[in-house]
């Protein structure tokens, strides 16, 4: 698999709506407290890479038909989902992502003060979410996902798609400290039919999606 596209791209774009008739302008990185300055030069490495995951994610909402799901025909099997909050809680995870591609470029190393760093990270991305969404857990399983790419794409840039995720799947393997039990929905799932869950995946490199 090639290697993540880095290369700077417009953070104007145009996502469809969930009513048919017509686009609406969404700004990638509107998370911000205070407007970005004009692109005069190229943005620091942790904003490209929060662009990119904040992109992934309206594309994934984006995309259509998604039987059940919410995407650009309906909503699917969810009656507390629109696609305008998919794309709401998705621009509220751009601060968080952010300062997870920081922690990574300021720690420097795969260690347990990194795992820690990006739960506690994690759980502020989490609020932002939740309070984006009046309490609907939009994104929790791609704040886990995306947080330990984009924390591993920050260690190194040119790293492929692979060694990547690889890398991503050695820092899930460390514990968080501060992570308490929680019955969450993959947890049942694995209770009740013997499959690894977001967690798994994460801590085996992906293999869904690298394999």
């Amino acid at each position: 698999m090639k290697a993540l596209d880095l290369q700077p791209r417009g953070l104007l774009r145009e996502h469809s709506n969930s009513d048919a008739s017509g686009n609406c302008a969404i700004l990638v990185g509107a998370g911000l407290p205070a407007k970005r300055p004009a692109q005069a030069t190229e943005l620091p490495l942790a904003d490209h890479l929060a662009d990119l995951a904040v992109e992934a994610l309206i594309d994934e909402a984006d995309l259509s038909p998604k039987p059940g799901l919410v995407d650009r025909r309906g909503n699917g099997a969810h009656h507390d989902m629109t696609l305008a909050l998919m794309h709401a809680s998705a621009l509220a995870l751009w601060p968080c992502l952010r300062n997870m591609a920081e922690a990574a470029q300021a720690i420097g190393t795969l260690g347990q003060p990194l795992r820690t760093t990006l739960g506690q990270l994690g759980r502020e991305g989490e609020a932002a979410m939740l309070a984006a969404t009046g309490g609907v857990n939009t994104h929790r399983g791609a704040i886990w996902a995306l947080g330990l790419l984009v924390a591993s794409k920050a260690l190194d840039t040119q790293a492929d798609a692979s060694t990547l995720a690889a890398r991503a799947g050695r820092i899930a393997l460390f514990d968080d400290p501060a992570m308490t039990t929680q019955d969450s929905h993959g947890l049942q799932v694995r209770r009740r039919y013997g499959t690894g869950g977001a967690r798994e995946q994460a801590q085996q490199g992906f293999p869904a999606v690298i394999g």
